[in-house]
């Protein structure tokens, strides 16, 4: 795991980028210069500590600079007939780039973002792995190039502008679309994507070499219990290539759900007395009694360690600013928290992330299994928009009236709309207090909507397929990336091998919601390995007290940043709007209050202490 960034036509300031990104690689940094390229890597060693060494060259010709692991890589070696000198899976993805060419991203199960300069073409390749699990970033604004791991290594080099429409998808996501970021002239190369950058003229062309929407449209005709005992190989072998693939010790982060606990129960078997790690928080649900029955079963080595919000007036800012640009997902800092706890028992940590976004796991798709609501007729609208003008908002996020609630404010919207008010809800049923309250601004989420919408997959084919394109990438892969290596640790997540990133999409939608159960395959398979009070539990992750944050311990200085006389949110809501919010005088439930005002929080701590200065 490292940290990564070069230029074309531009001399790169090697002290900035190394005080920039130097928590995703404190071990070893490096650059060179050729030609008009330079490039620059900062390493984190995680496998083969003298011969993995970067940036390396091959053939006096192929340059790397690489962030990430290939799980795969020995085995790759076996099976292309590759000879290497060291044991790094750096040497291994230049030979079989070398080999093959861009078909070689074919080939890995990894996580990684790198780039290959070619001396003799001079060409840049710079390439993303299939889910985006490492980011990737690149400015151009035709007289130069440049790229990194991190925006605020960009943004600490060059003098950027910004790209107000971007900052408006904001309002509805809390984070910005595909390859859109909060600047002009700088986007992030999507998931599953390569670019080639000619190094003479600048022209950048960019494609997706993977895209899972071409597994949704496949249909797996396998049986309940062939699609079991795949996905339990699957899983199986992606935990081991994770574990073998590090010349360090390996943990895992095991929580009271069945993913981790999966994860936790096969790891174990490749692993002597496997270091686990649970942690539990103030004020929030206590997973550690059923975290601690499975490190009992399998004999774990196993830390409970209970994380008090108490510093979180001091620390807020300085975890927004991780991010480089507005980010309104709250459980950036109970992540942020377990990542600088876990850090002192370990350096590369396994999780379950991917199991909910690939086998369902989110209570929200319920609906969708048995109706698709992206598809509710005009007529139906009609009459569900005036039932909810009549009903009072819901200020219990687990009650059945909420639950209730939502689902016809679902089936009242309209197209894309139904697609935010089922994900982010953030600013949805609102819309007319944005400044930019025309759509124009929408058109490219809209686009993309409508190509899967149209598509014959079934309403939970639909909803999954645009979750892992629009929220995935960037926001939840992207908040633990920052959230990890902010700490110099990795994160490994075998539900994201490239074999169930593959399958998973194709299988029969009753294998993931079975009645009112979710992830039903991951849970029936759950038995075989876990005690039998994990097998139901229900989905979680970090239950963020955000009510109590906005009302309690963080009102004044949210209140400060979004009421300023220079306050940054202005430029894009009424400034009416946001003052009965901040006085509790609209008509909304507390929870979607929250939300909103977090948002908008969030989005004045980067353009204060980001975009008016440098953050490093």
């Amino acid at each position: 795991m490292c940290g990564i960034a070069g230029s074309i036509n531009f001399k790169l300031n090697q002290h900035t980028v190394k005080s920039s990104l130097l928590h995703r690689g404190p071990d070893e940094q490096a650059g060179v210069s050729y030609d008009n390229v330079d490039l620059y890597h900062l390493r984190l060693s995680i496998v083969d500590f003298n011969g993995g060494k970067q940036p390396m060259e091959i053939d006096n010709r192929y340059i790397i600079i690489f962030n990430g692991e290939i799980y795969n890589h020995l085995q790759l070696r076996k099976d292309h007939n590759i000879t290497c000198k060291s044991s790094s899976d750096t040497e291994t993805l230049l030979l079989l780039f070398q080999k093959y060419g861009i078909e070689c991203l074919q080939h890995l199960d990894g996580m990684f973002a790198f780039a290959i300069y070619d001396k003799l073409e001079k060409t840049l390749f710079l390439a993303r792995d299939r889910a985006g699990k490492k980011p990737l970033y690149f400015y151009n604004d035709g007289s130069k190039f440049f790229f990194s791991s991190e925006l605020n290594c960009i943004k600490n080099s060059l003098s950027l502008e910004i790209n107000i429409e971007n900052i408006s998808h904001y309002f509805h996501l809390g984070f910005f679309y595909k390859d859109f970021t909060p600047y002009k002239n700088v986007n992030k190369l999507e998931a599953g994507s390569y670019a080639i950058i000619n190094c003479n003229t600048l022209h950048v062309s960019i494609k997706k070499w993977w895209n899972v929407h071409d597994f949704y449209l496949k249909q797996s005709n396998d049986s309940f219990n062939e699609a079991l005992e795949k996905t339990n190989n699957y899983l199986r072998e992606g935990v081991k290539r994770r574990i073998v693939s590090s010349d360090l010790e390996v943990g895992c982060f095991l929580s009271g759900g069945i993913d981790s606990g999966l994860v936790t129960s096969i790891a174990s078997e490749y692993s002597n007395r496997l270091k686990t790690i649970t942690v539990s928080f103030d004020d929030v649900y206590d997973e550690t009694p059923l975290a601690e029955l499975v490190s009992q079963k399998y004999g774990t080595n196993h830390t409970n360690i209970s994380i008090s919000f108490d510093s979180l007036i001091h620390d807020v800012e300085e975890i927004l600013c991780n991010y480089g640009e507005p980010y309104f997902d709250s459980s950036a800092i109970p992540s942020y928290y377990v990542s600088k706890e876990a850090k002192k028992h370990v350096t590369v940590v396994l999780n379950g992330d991917g199991a909910d976004e690939l086998f369902a796991g989110y209570r929200r798709y319920v609906p969708f299994s048995k109706y698709d609501f992206f598809g509710t007729p005009d007529y139906l609208k009609t009459g569900i928009s005036l039932l909810l003008k009549g009903l009072p908002y819901s200020n219990e996020k687990k009650s059945y009236y909420n639950y209730f609630f939502r689902l016809l404010s679902l089936a009242e919207k309209s197209n894309v709309g139904t697609y935010f008010s089922a994900g982010s809800d953030i600013i949805e049923g609102f819309e007319n207090n944005l400044i930019y309250s025309n759509t124009n601004y929408l058109s490219k989420i809209i686009e993309d909507f409508d190509h899967i919408n149209k598509s014959k997959l079934s309403g939970l084919k639909k909803i999954m397929n645009l979750d892992f394109d629009t929220n995935f990438d960037p926001q939840i892969l992207a908040k633990m990336d920052i959230a990890t290596m902010s700490q110099s640790l990795e994160g490994r997540s075998p539900f994201m091998c490239k074999e169930l990133l593959e399958y998973a999409p194709t299988l029969n939608d009753k294998f993931k919601i079975n009645g009112t159960s979710t992830k039903y395959i991951l849970r029936t398979l759950a038995k075989r390995y876990l005690p039998a009070p994990l097998i139901n539990q229900p989905k979680r992750g970090f239950e963020i007290p955000l009510k109590n944050w906005v009302n309690g311990n963080l009102k004044e200085i949210i209140y400060d940043y979004i009421a300023a006389p220079s306050a940054f949110n202005k430029n894009f809501i009424k400034l009416e709007f946001i003052q009965n919010l901040l006085d509790n005088k609209v008509k909304i439930s507390q929870e979607k209050r929250a939300k909103i005002l977090w948002t908008v929080f969030s989005l004045e701590v980067w353009y204060k202490k980001i975009y008016l200065v440098n953050y490093i």
